[in-house]
């Protein structure tokens, strides 16, 4: 009898993979069979071993499927001896590069095994970093800060640190209990089986220990210097994220539309950390700001003066430094991001959604995730064109310098859906990259009432000052 087993060519074209043992009609393995995969039901096997000779003797090894280049032949699949772990989320493929050698469990040996290294200052540091997601984190703090940014009423500097050092630790405690209960799954996945808790570099104990000092201390750092709504804010996201997001990742595809809630609560954040106001009332109600070719010559000097020309129901020639309306404009626009961005990332790694079970648009229906991606590159257009300069965050003239890269995003969230291709959805995702820092500062460029030139010390006034001291 041969030694090990390998794939039969025949009949599976891919990894044959199952989640959770779960009936044939569940989605993951609907969508499976729909890419020519067939699903194995019986025995599914956590990883496959292999027994390799060379100069020192045997050395039993283990091998992902995914990862592994195998050459299929006809052969059977077997569930592997003692010394291996069944597990039922995932179906492996086992084979060897002899075929002459007798069956045989592995050596019960610990050369597989690789010590973990001792938890030095520097080493916890760094993997604290991997259980906040560092990448992750930093873009929720640059959202945060443009509510801060784009606000019109005045932030001092501890108000500033406070909302920027809070919204950190309010991320990290998310992530890290995002981790915590996603440790069987981020093994099967290859973009997230090097995760400090899948290779037990940390204990889930340690883990969960951070992420509850992260959470209590981001939000006890929003009250204390900022107010209670930014601070419930924060709290609310952890919740939101680690709790209700991460639950509805193996249950129903609405996750991303959760996840894309989580992504628009920061600038909202931010905004009420300067006082501003989320919700309109009699002393703060919504106001809109119309562009010039619609104002009438009493409302030039309005214009000009960035006055509001419209408050409520009445007119009124009072400034308005807080709009309900805007920090509203900004929510719709960081949650119609999410869409683009997550949905070409998740197109790209289907694959290992669908091996850990995961419930995404991607895999069920791949044609409605790029048509969702579209519909929102088209909203955060006319957000940003129309919405964003009439809740008066920036002047009229946004919306023009706002069409190049609204432009780009459109023409690749249209490819991403007509052809469904990975190298659109490659491009998709690297362009919403930068798209979101880009339409950031062009909203901080053209902030209604920011005068950038006086602010950097050169405007008109100074230098005519300056000319006419050097002629004297």
């Amino acid at each position: 009898m041969a030694t090990g087993y390998r794939l039969n060519a025949n009949l599976y074209r891919t990894c044959a993979l199952r989640s959770l043992a779960r009936s044939r009609n569940d989605h993951s393995a609907r969508a499976l069979r729909g890419y020519g995969v067939r699903i194995l039901s019986t025995s599914h096997i956590n990883h496959i071993v292999a027994p390799l000779s060379n100069n020192s003797g045997k050395k039993w090894q283990y091998h992902d499927f995914f990862t592994s280049n195998h050459t299929p032949v006809n052969g059977r699949i077997s569930s592997p001896k003692s010394g291996i772990t069944k597990r039922s989320e995932a179906s492996y493929a086992i084979h060897s590069q002899s075929s002459t050698e007798q069956d045989s469990p592995p050596p019960s040996s610990f050369e597989m095994y690789k010590p973990v290294p001792p938890l030095t200052f520097g080493r916890t540091l760094k993997i604290y970093s991997q259980l906040s997601k560092t990448r992750l984190t930093s873009l929720v703090v640059l959202t945060a800060m443009s509510g801060v940014a784009l606000s019109p009423l005045p932030v001092s500097i501890p108000v500033l640190l406070s909302t920027a050092l809070g919204t950190t630790l309010c991320s990290a405690a998310a992530n890290t209990f995002n981790q915590i209960s996603e440790v069987p799954f981020d093994a099967q996945m290859a973009r997230t089986r090097n995760r400090p808790l899948v290779r037990k570099a940390i204990s889930p104990l340690h883990a969960a220990c951070f992420g509850l000092g992260a959470g209590i201390a981001g939000p006890a750092l929003l009250l204390a210097y900022t107010n209670p709504v930014t601070a419930l804010l924060g709290l609310g996201n952890i919740f939101l994220y680690s709790g209700v997001y991460t639950a509805l990742k193996r249950r129903s595809v609405l996750n991303t539309w959760v996840g894309a809630v989580v992504g628009g609560i920061p600038p909202l954040m931010g905004w009420a950390a300067c006082g501003g106001s989320l919700l309109p009332s009699v002393s703060t109600p919504m106001s809109v700001y119309l562009p010039p070719f619609l104002a009438s010559t009493d409302f030039a000097t309005q214009l000009a003066t960035n006055l509001p020309i419209w408050t409520g129901h009445l007119m009124t020639m009072a400034p308005v430094l807080d709009n309900p309306l805007a920090p509203l404009v900004l929510f719709l626009f960081h949650y119609s991001w999410q869409f683009p961005h997550f949905n070409s990332l998740s197109y790209l790694v289907r694959s290992s959604y669908a091996q850990a079970g995961y419930s995404m648009l991607s895999v069920t229906n791949p044609s409605k995730n790029a048509l969702v991606s579209l519909r929102h590159a088209v909203f955060m257009t006319v957000l940003t064109t129309v919405f964003v300069p009439l809740a008066g965050i920036t002047t009229w003239t946004f919306a023009l310098t706002s069409l190049v890269p609204n432009a780009v995003l459109l023409q690749w969230s249209w490819k991403f859906w007509r052809t469904g291709g990975e190298q659109a959805a490659k491009t998709l995702f690297h362009h919403s990259l930068w798209y979101l820092p880009a339409i950031l500062g062009l909203m901080m460029y053209h902030k209604r009432g920011m005068d950038w030139m006086n602010w950097l010390g050169l405007s008109k006034e100074d230098t005519k000052e300056e000319s006419i001291v050097k002629t004297q």
